[in-house]
C-alpha cells in the first residue's frame, strides 16, 4: 500500500508531503526530560505524540529504516538545585547522580505505562560533552561565537536570518528564560553556550576552563551524533519554539554550513487540566506517576491506555484540556472495545489515512471505535482492529487465564449454543448471565466461512 504522509511544518507554516532525505534511514529527533522532577502531563503528550508518529513512520518504512533519537538532559542548574536539596549530606556529583538516575527511572516507567515504545537511542548530555565543545570551538573559529567574562555566548547578530523558526524579529527578542541577560554580551538576545562551573557544581575541563554547557548546545551535539547535521524530523512541545529550537537552529547551522537544520519541525499543542494553565501554585500540577499509581485525580488511579486514548482524541496541534470528563470519556470508549492479540494483518485502511494526514489522530480513534464495533459483531475483523489499535498504541490486551477455566468456560459456551439452537432462550440467558457474574464477556456472530452461529469470550478488564 503506497501512502503518502503529510506533516505540518513549523519552520514555513505549511502541511506539506513528507520526503525523507533517505528512505533507507528516515531520522527523527524529539527533545525528551530533564530529570529533576517526576513527568507531568505536559512532558506525557510529547512522548505520546512522537510515539504515534514513530510507530507510523516504521509502518511506512519499515521497522529497521526509523531512527528516533529521544535525549535526557542530565545537566541543568534545576537538577543541581533539587540534588542540594534532596540529599544534603551526599557530594554534589553523587546527589547530582541520586536526583537523574531515580527520576530517569521514574520517566522509563511512565511513559512505558502510556505505551511508548522505546525510542532507538536514548543520548545522555553528560555522555556527549566532547561533541559539544567540539561544536563550540567551530562556531567561535568561524566568528559566531565569542569569550566573554568565561562564558561562550553565540552571537545572533553574527546570524542574518535567526528567528525564522519563531518569525520573531531579533529586535523584538528577549533571552529565554534560562537565559541571564548581563553586560557582557554583544546583544541582549545572545545565548550561552559553556559557562563556568563554581566548586560547589558540576563541570567538566573545556579550553575556556572547568565549566558545563548551556541548554541548547546539548540538543544540537546529540542530535548531530546520532542523526547527522540535517535530518528529517525535530519534534517537541510549543513552548520550546523560542528559544530552544529556535538557537539549536542557530548553532547547528552555524556550524556546519547548512541551510537547515532538520527539514520538518513539528509542535504539539499545550495541556490545561480542568481548564486552567497548569501550576505548582494553582494545585492542579499533576504528574503521570499521580495518574498512574495514586487516588489524587478524580479520586481514583487511571490506567496508561486511558491517560493515552484521552490524549489521542485531540489533535496533537491543538490545546488539549486534560479534565476528569475527557478521561472518562475514554474509559468508557475503551470498555467497548475487543481485547485481542497483537496482529500481522495490515492496519485499516482509513486509519492509515487519517494518521498519514498530519497525525489526525481523533479521525483515527473515530475509525477504530466503529471498527471495534464491527469486531464485536463480526470476529474475523478482530485481527484488522488489533493491527490497527496497534498502530496507534491502543491495543486491549487479553487477560491470561489458566487452562482448566478455560475448559470449563469453553464447555459453558458450547452449552449456551446448544440452547440456543434448540430455542431455549431462558437456559442459554441463565449461562451468560452465570459467566458475566464470573467477569466473563461473551460476544455473539457468525463464521464468516460457514455463516453458522459463533460465540468467542474474553475476560473482562
Amino acid at each position: 500500500m503506497s501512502v503518502t504522509l503529510k506533516l505540518y511544518n513549523t519552520l514555513n507554516r505549511e502541511k506539506t508531503a513528507f520526503q525523507p532525505i533517505d528512505a533507507d534511514n528516515v531520522r527523527m529527533y524529539v527533545c525528551g526530560p530533564t530529570v529533576y522532577d517526576f513527568a507531568h502531563i505536559g512532558n506525557a503528550r510529547p512522548a505520546i505524540v512522537f510515539d504515534v508518529l514513530f510507530r507510523l513512520l516504521r509502518h511506512v518504512y519499515g521497522d529497521s529504516h526509523v531512527t528516533y533519537a529521544r535525549n535526557i538532559t542530565d545537566v541543568d542548574d534545576k537538577i543541581n538545585a533539587r540534588a542540594l536539596r534532596d540529599f544534603p549530606h551526599l557530594p554534589l556529583n553523587d546527589a547530582i547522580h541520586a536526583v537523574t538516575e531515580k527520576t530517569a527511572k521514574q520517566f522509563h516507567a511512565d511513559v512505558a505505562a502510556l505505551g511508548c515504545l522505546e525510542p532507538t537511542v536514548e543520548p545522555r548530555a553528560t555522555d556527549n560533552i566532547e561533541q559539544m565543545v567540539a561544536i563550540i570551538e567551530k562556531l567561535i573559529g568561524n566568528g559566531h561565537a565569542y569569550v566573554a567574562e568565561g562564558e561562550v555566548l553565540f552571537d545572533t547578530r553574527s546570524m542574518t536570518d535567526y528567528g525564522q523558526l519563531s518569525k520573531r524579529p531579533l529586535d523584538e527578542q528577549q533571552a529565554g528564560i534560562r537565559i541571564a541577560v548581563d553586560a557582557h554580551k554583544k546583544n541582549p538576545g545572545d545565548f550561552v553556550l559553556w559557562k563556568l562551573s563554581s566548586d560547589n557544581e558540576p563541570g567538566w575541563e573545556s579550553p575556556w576552563g572547568r565549566g558545563r554547557p548551556g541548554w541548547h548546545i546539548e540538543c544540537s551535539a546529540m542530535s548531530n551524533r546520532y542523526l547527522g547535521e540535517v535530518f528529517d524530523i525535530h519534534g517537541g512541545g510549543l513552548d520550546l519554539i523560542f528559544p530552544h529550537h529556535e538557537n539549536e537552529i542557530a548553532q547547528s547551522r552555524c556550524a556546519h554550513g547548512t541551510e537547515v537544520m532538520a527539514n520538518v519541525w513539528m509542535h504539539n499543542g499545550f495541556v490545561q487540566v480542568e481548564g486552567r494553565k497548569m501550576s505548582k501554585s494553582d494545585g492542579n500540577f499533576v504528574t503521570v506517576n499521580q495518574l498512574l499509581a495514586t487516588q489524587d485525580f478524580g479520586g481514583r488511579q487511571w490506567p496508561g491506555e486511558i491517560l493515552r486514548l484521552a490524549m489521542l482524541m485531540t489533535h496533537y496541534r491543538e490545546p488539549i484540556d486534560f479534565s476528569i470528563k475527557r478521561l472518562e470519556e475514554a474509559e468508557r470508549l475503551l470498555a467497548k472495545w475487543p481485547a485481542a492479540d497483537a496482529s500481522d494483518t495490515a492496519p485499516c485502511p482509513i486509519i492509515i489515512d487519517a494518521l498519514a494526514d498530519d497525525l489526525n489522530t481523533v479521525a483515527a480513534v473515530q475509525r477504530l471505535h466503529a471498527l471495534a464495533q464491527e469486531a464485536n459483531a463480526d470476529a474475523t475483523l478482530l485481527p484488522m482492529f488489533a493491527a490497527s489499535a496497534t498502530l496507534l498504541g491502543v491495543l486491549p490486551e487479553k487477560t491470561e487465564v489458566d487452562e482448566a477455566l478455560a475448559g470449563a468456560v469453553d464447555a459453558l459456551v458450547a452449552m449456551r449454543l446448544e440452547m440456543l439452537k434448540a430455542k431455549n432462550f431462558a437456559e442459554a440467558d441463565r449461562i451468560r448471565d452465570e459467566l458475566s457474574a464470573k467477569g466473563i464477556q461473551l460476544k455473539d456472530g457468525k463464521d464468516a466461512a460457514t455463516g453458522e452461529r459463533m460465540t468467542t469470550w474474553e475476560v473482562k478488564r
